[in-house]
């Protein structure tokens, strides 16, 4: 019987439901704990504290490697999760022990089979005060402020050390506007000189570094604010393309090439909806987007179709009559079913009635402004690939329903195209279609500059 016992899988091992996989999602903003099952499991969990920990007791359910896996599922960089503990608690109930890192506020939900899915028993650990993304916005500007000012300071300070200064000059001082200035404000950021190379003849001049007062460091109200969304993300894969890459993947790394782009100009900042490979829900996406008073939402997707014959990029935006093709309608229906895969909490959404309304208040304005940079961005994708239409087509995407942010989805390719796949896989093909996006937001922006905004804690 023993050895019948060790031969036996987990399937055969767990007594009543059968564990199918475990999965583990962390994330800055939240960490998801999966159980898949092929029938409905049922859980009781409770916080206790010293040490902290989340306590789960999973009704009908014998211990099985399968669900011994989670153990080796966290990771040391979950900001959350310490560790998981599993044990046969009671006969046909297993107790789950999750060691926590800080305090969390913790949701457990259920979701019925969906796409590849069986039964999942979901837990979210978020933390018992959520992130807010103006103020992460406003910390990220900051910082950058601070590093760009420590850099140039730094690099002056070595080339200074490294030059030997006559006292009177060689040659009659120069003229324009930089004569007669110290070298601390005649200088920008040097090149710095390798030992024993001869120190440059000239100076280029530097931008002066504004220093702001308290009150107006805390205020980001002269930024141009892209929010970026980088489609699906954690249990959601999206399309899968011929050899396994998967859209979360490609469109997340776009996301944050372009946030790194945007992020360069003087007055224009990027945040993303999502950061890391983790699931966010299509309402909160916008909200996130509302939070901040972006100027302009962009979501990155890369979509699969039936056969692998078609190809080319897309650019959408909103509608309000129906959708510009059948193609459109089956585009945005596929992108709105989202929700159902990632999995959502149905009980966090509160007063759905009025989340539907707030979606629903589209403006003509709006959808004007999302076909302006729509057709700008198009032009420029282009002249990196093939289009699959050549003008912007409009259907009911829900993550583009912001009523006052003008918001685009950009079907990058098809990845279930080999071709495509192959090009969306090579890092040289995604500098060039994120320097399309990049050059058709600031030309629409030149054009149609926005109004200042009030972003203040």
């Amino acid at each position: 019987m023993g050895l019948l016992a060790l031969g036996l899988g987990g399937s055969e091992l767990a007594f009543g439901e059968a564990i199918i996989a475990v999965r583990v999602w962390p994330a800055a903003e939240y960490s998801r704990v999966t159980i898949e099952s092929d029938q409905a499991l049922v859980a009781r969990q409770f916080l206790a504290d010293n040490p902290p920990r989340l306590v789960v007791d999973i009704e009908s359910l014998e211990l099985s490697p399968a669900l011994r896996e989670l153990v080796g599922k966290v990771r040391g960089d979950d900001p959350f999760i310490a560790g998981v503990r599993i044990g046969q608690n009671q006969p046909r109930v297993v107790r789950l022990v999750i060691d926590l890192k800080q305090a969390v506020a913790p949701q457990q939900f259920t979701l019925t089979p969906v796409a590849a899915y069986r039964h999942r028993l979901v837990f979210d650990l978020y933390p018992t005060e959520a992130q807010d993304p103006l103020a992460a916005l406003i910390r990220d500007r900051e910082r950058a402020e601070a590093l760009a000012t420590r850099s140039v300071q730094d690099a002056l300070g070595e080339f200074i050390a490294r030059v030997e200064r006559p006292l009177r000059p060689a040659t009659p001082p120069a003229s324009g506007p930089v004569a007669g200035l110290p070298l601390a404000e005649r200088a920008g950021p040097p090149s710095i000189p390798e030992p024993g190379a001869a120190a440059p003849p000239r100076l280029s001049p530097a931008p002066p570094s504004p220093v702001l007062p308290p009150d107006e460091q805390r205020s980001i109200d002269r930024l141009v604010v892209v929010t970026i969304d980088p489609g699906h993300g954690g249990e959601d894969p999206g399309a899968i393309g011929p050899s396994g890459l998967r859209e979360k993947d490609v469109v997340l790394a776009l996301a944050l090439k372009l946030r790194d782009r945007l992020n360069s100009v003087p007055g224009m900042r990027a945040m993303l909806t999502r950061d890391a490979d983790f699931f966010v829900p299509l309402h909160e996406r916008v909200r996130k987007a509302r939070r901040v008073q972006a100027d302009l939402f962009v979501s990155i997707h890369a979509d699969a179709f039936f056969t692998p014959a078609a190809h080319g990029a897309s650019v959408f935006a909103l509608s309000e009559n129906g959708a510009s093709s059948a193609a459109a309608r089956w585009m945005a229906n596929k992108e709105n079913a989202a929700d159902g895969v990632g999995g959502v909490n149905l009980a966090t959404v509160k007063d759905a009635q009025v989340q539907r309304a707030m979606m629903d208040m589209s403006t003509t304005a709006q959808i004007k402004d999302s076909l302006r940079i729509g057709r700008e961005v198009l032009a420029l994708i282009g002249q990196v690939g093939a289009l699959h239409k050549r003008s912007v087509e409009q259907a009911g995407f829900a993550v583009l329903k912001a009523p006052d942010i003008p918001s685009i989805l950009v079907e990058t390719a098809f990845i279930s195209n080999p071709d495509e796949e192959a090009r969306l896989r090579d890092e040289t093909y995604q500098d060039r279609l994120v320097e399309a996006l990049h050059t058709g937001i600031r030309r629409y922006f030149a054009r149609n500059p926005p109004l200042a905004r009030q972003r203040s804690l």
